[in-house]
């Protein structure tokens, strides 16, 4: 089930998260809370670099910060 307004506002709430990692995680199929929190931070990082074209997305430390940042508050938010 795609993300609710209120998880997308609380997801964009936590830092590092903003709507270019939201769009990228709707784009990869990842809106749901249950899915993202059973994916692992490096199938997102490869695929982001594989829709992008960038290697940033599987290089940048922040980009890897902020992965991990939305999948652990997938796992937070599907314990509510």
């Amino acid at each position: 089930m795609p993300l609710s307004e209120s998880e997308k506002r609380s997801l964009l709430a936590e830092k590092g998260i903003g709507a270019t990692i939201l769009k990228r995680l709707e784009e990869m199929g990842l809106d749901d809370v249950k899915i993202l929190a059973v994916t692992s931070p490096d199938f997102i990082l490869q695929r982001g670099a594989e829709i992008t074209g960038s290697t940033c997305w599987r290089n940048s430390p922040q980009a890897r910060k902020a992965i991990e940042t939305a999948v652990n508050w997938a796992k937070d938010w599907s314990q509510k």
